[in-house]
């Protein structure tokens, strides 16, 4: 099915209701693999970083990883999930190259974590409550390159080379309870529950959840069924999304393109399904098996995971401030309302924000140049913010040159033009296009007296009373040297020299 072919989303949502399922998988950073000794170094040269034990070569033994254990341990409570007392491995046995033993040791009928839930908050400040399944440890493949082809699959390629240095990094799959009365904000759902999810990893310390790396990756189930019904449709799986507004494409594509099939009296396919970044598509990956086919069993070489209660209840008393609630501080903290919040929050803007006050800038100031200026380039460029070629730390100088007024907004606005434009940090900038604030009382004096000499109906109204006609002084004198007067001081020497209170 091509994209033309889809129905409107309107229409779908008109007839159908989304109900979706979402498989957080993320890469935990350990210094060893889950089950080995093996680095998980990125980088390195491949099939480098390897082992017996990770290669499942006979006569292997593998040993879990408490690190591994503990951050597992840690998700559940920061997910409000019951941790078990005593839990197993399993085999989960199916065939494909970059899995060299032929069986993922994962987790089955018996998690670490378990019935838990995460509440994450919508662009317009509605918090929506995500219910979690369960989050149990696994490890991951090897790494597939299909070389020959035109889209790096499978289809179409001539050859594929195989890394393994990935094969049993330590994960943790985190599963969604079907999520249901979304309705047509289910993408918007999505995309804000995995964006919550890795700002929570991501304080925990447990891993960088840099998705675009692969060490964060989300597959959405959806399913659609008739309005006013209960049973669930038939769903398709799309496997390992990889950015935060993806996640939300997936879901969106994935609605009308179930209700175009739904309308048709066609019949949907329960498949996994690969996504397309350049158009946001989806297209069929393979018939999707059930749990019955990967033939569980418990896994024999590892014993199982007992965690006591007195360990669990001292990870929980170490769990650092978790986002929602530092968001909820910050804001008081700042005197900002819920929607200032939000679109600090929507732009991305939040950890620029507290990078640039730990670099020394307030928190005014802070906000002010990247929900402004950088806002708007990176809106105009379309670009992340986080993207925007300029750090924390210039900002922060920025705002300290116009603390100390050395700029005044106009100045400083063009500064951080010549940073964005890759002509060095502020002070470079400043000196390069001689920027700074005039200062020089002398030269200054001799500008107002000018602007007075040259207005002088407007100086007589002026000394008549009317404040508000020095607006034109104040421009003329700032249109002399070039914006690069402080405003407030030109306004303060037009009235002492025209004998005026201010």
């Amino acid at each position: 099915m091509t994209v033309t072919e889809l129905l409107s989303y309107e229409d779908a949502l008109a007839a159908y209701d989304p109900v979706m399922g979402l498989e957080v998988h993320v890469e935990l950073g350990t210094r060893t693999k889950m089950f080995c000794g093996c680095s998980t170094a990125l980088g390195a040269e491949p099939n480098s970083q390897v082992c017996p034990t990770c290669l499942g070569l006979p006569g292997s033994l593998p040993v879990v990883n408490e690190t591994g254990v503990e951050s597992a341990v840690k998700i559940g409570l920061a997910l409000n999930c019951s941790i078990a007392e005593w839990c197993r491995f399993a085999r989960k046995n199916y065939f494909y190259p970059d899995m060299p033993k032929n069986f993922q040791t994962s987790q089955y009928d018996e998690p670490i974590a378990y019935d838990g839930y995460l509440d994450v908050q919508l662009e317009d400040g509605e918090v929506f409550r995500v219910q979690i399944e369960r989050a149990h440890m696994e490890e991951d493949t090897g790494k597939s390159t299909h070389v020959g082809g035109a889209t790096g699959r499978i289809h179409g390629a001539s050859h594929s080379l195989l890394d393994y240095n990935r094969a049993g990094i330590p994960l943790i799959e985190i599963v969604t309870k079907p999520i249901e009365g979304a309705g047509d904000r289910a993408p918007e759902v999505a995309r804000a529950y995995v964006a919550e999810l890795r700002e929570l990893i991501k304080a925990l310390g447990v891993s960088e959840a840099r998705m675009e790396m692969g060490q964060m990756r989300c597959d959405v189930n959806l399913s659609l069924r008739p309005r006013g019904e209960q049973k669930f449709g038939t769903r398709s799986e799309t496997k390992n999304v990889n950015s935060l507004r993806s996640v939300e494409r997936a879901a969106r594509f994935e609605i009308q393109r179930h209700a175009a099939v739904l309308t048709s009296g066609g019949t949907i396919v329960q498949e996994t399904r690969h996504f397309h970044e350049e158009d946001g598509s989806t297209t069929s990956g393979r018939i999707k098996e059930e749990a019955e086919d990967y033939r569980y069993f418990p896994e024999p070489d590892l014993v199982p995971v007992a965690p006591s209660r007195e360990w669990v209840e001292e990870l929980r008393a170490g769990l650092p401030e978790l986002p929602r609630l530092r968001r909820k501080r910050l804001q008081e903290e700042w005197g900002i309302a819920d929607h200032e919040m939000q679109s600090v929050l929507n732009a991305g803007a939040l950890d620029l924000i507290l990078a640039t006050i730990a670099e020394g800038a307030d928190s005014a100031a802070a906000r002010k140049w990247w929900m402004g200026e950088l806002a708007r380039h990176a809106n105009e460029s379309g670009a992340e913010l986080a993207a925007v070629p300029i750090t924390p730390a210039q900002v922060a100088r920025v705002a300290a040159l116009v603390a100390a007024g050395d700029l005044n907004d106009k100045l400083a606005r063009q500064v951080i033009e010549g940073v964005l434009a890759g002509e060095g940090g502020p002070d470079e900038v400043v000196d390069r296009r001689g920027l700074k604030v005039v200062s020089d009382e002398g030269a200054l004096g001799k500008a107002v007296d000018d602007a007075i000499a040259a207005n002088a109906a407007v100086a007589d109204r002026i000394r008549g009373g009317n404040l508000a006609a020095a607006g034109a002084l104040i421009g003329a004198v700032m249109k002399a040297t070039r914006g690069q007067a402080d405003a407030k001081r030109v306004r303060e020497l037009v009235l002492e020299k025209l004998g005026v209170q201010g």
